[in-house]
């Protein structure tokens, strides 16, 4: 009964306006979907120079920047830092999301980061652009190995580990021994 509805619903001539409608916003639905940094190009919400300093303000562990632009074209910097417990990891996050606050106070609309997992507080993502910051906690960052994933040399190591996941060792086939006489 919906499908029937449905079909109906779209005729020949919602379609053509529909179709009229996509075509004259396609800049507009752009902009509402991509990231916050594509849409101001000039400005950048943060900085790596405020990211580094704020993650030693909080007291962040560990601070790694691993450039990706050979890797992908959606950022220029990963930045990887670690807190000591969850409550920690979303005072890193709070801290960073403060200072783009700070950095746009007295504008009409804000740009915000995009943020992810702010709720459990063992790994908070924050997208600003041409910057991901990853803060996470101690056991989560050992065990998902971020940097291995980001920088060439544990690749190659990965790759080799493949190459040998691949290839079928047969154990030698020990069940047709000669019987031995027993006496």
């Amino acid at each position: 009964m919906w499908s029937v509805l449905r079909g109906q619903a779209l005729s020949a001539a919602s379609f053509n306006q529909l179709k009229n409608f996509s075509s004259s916003s396609s800049s507009i639905l752009s902009r509402h979907f991509s990231s916050p940094a594509a849409l101001n190009t000039n400005t950048e919400l943060l900085s790596l120079a405020e990211v580094q300093k704020i993650l030693s303000d909080v007291g962040a562990d560990d601070v790694k920047v691993i450039p990706a632009p050979s890797r992908c074209e959606f950022t220029d910097y990963m930045v990887i830092a670690t807190g000591r417990s969850p409550w920690h990891v979303r005072n890193i996050s709070q801290a960073l999301i403060y200072k783009v606050k700070q950095k746009q106070k007295g504008v009409k609309r804000m740009l915000l980061p995009t943020v992810v997992g702010q709720e459990g507080g063992k790994w908070i993502v924050i997208d600003s652009g041409t910057l991901i910051i990853h803060a996470v906690d101690e056991n989560a960052r050992a065990y998902y190995n971020l940097e291995g994933l980001w920088t060439n040399t544990s690749n190659l190591e990965h790759s080799q580990d493949l190459e040998k996941a691949f290839v079928k060792i047969r154990p030698k086939n020990n069940s047709k021994k000669p019987s031995q006489a027993r006496a």
